[in-house]
């Protein structure tokens, strides 16, 4: 039998974009995914920072000192953030900025250690430059690449962010192995176990993802590089 796998999709807003110039996180936006399905298990907490918000960052996300002053600091919520993600594989994107942020925060409150004790990390930013590479791969950019629609999205927010995180993470990661499941045939030992199963008409198409004029061209002169004897060629 397969073991559970717990994955937490996490996305934060701060005062501003450096922890070690005395930024502070001030919101935490989470959802959970068991086996790649999303649970309705969120964490999403308004954080007071106890200093000023820059106003390049309430321009981001809309966050205003005022809407926080009678929030939570972190540490009154770290125990129930730690035990909510503690075991899980964390999905972030640009995961150095959001970790190094909770990191400052641990290691502020005292008693923790390094968030990567706890959580196995995955950068989606790493994964969608691997997967598109020389293309750009913020959030909107791969949203608008996998058809997944942001338009709620008017200015950055952590619960937010991370709903639409998840499903471009499902869409990355998604292949074809759903295509082909296995089924029970009507009597046990038939031969007939693995089957290929229809997909109903009205499920919506997997996202294409063609190659562009560059692409194209490089794998050209790749073909090109192996001799006339190429049988791609």
């Amino acid at each position: 039998m397969s073991s559970i796998s717990r994955q937490i999709v996490l996305d934060t807003e701060t005062t501003g974009l450096e922890p070690s110039q005395g930024h502070r996180i001030i919101e935490i936006g989470c959802v959970e995914l068991i086996d790649r399905r999303l649970t309705g298990n969120d964490f999403h907490q308004y954080l007071q920072p106890d200093r000023e918000i820059d106003a390049g960052a309430v321009e981001v996300h809309g966050i205003t000192n005022e809407f926080l002053a009678d929030k939570p600091r972190f540490e009154d919520v770290v125990q129930d953030f730690m035990d909510y993600v503690q075991g899980a594989e964390l999905i972030i994107h640009n995961a150095p900025f959001d970790v190094g942020f909770i990191d400052a925060e641990l290691e502020r409150v005292g008693g923790w250690k390094r968030l990567d004790s706890y959580c196995r990390i995955t950068d989606t930013l790493v994964m969608a430059r691997n997967k598109h590479p020389g293309q750009r791969n913020s959030l909107d950019a791969l949203c608008g690449r996998y058809d997944i629609d942001n338009s709620q999205r008017q200015k950055h927010g952590a619960l937010l962010d991370a709903e639409i995180l998840a499903e471009v993470y499902l869409a990355m990661t998604g292949g074809q192995s759903v295509l082909f499941q296995e089924e029970q045939g009507a009597e046990q030992g038939n031969g007939e176990g693995q089957r290929i199963r229809r997909l109903p008409a009205d499920r919506p198409a997997l996202a294409v993802v063609r190659a562009s004029a560059e692409e194209q061209a490089a794998h050209e002169a790749f073909l090109q590089s192996l001799g006339d004897d190429c049988l791609w060629s």
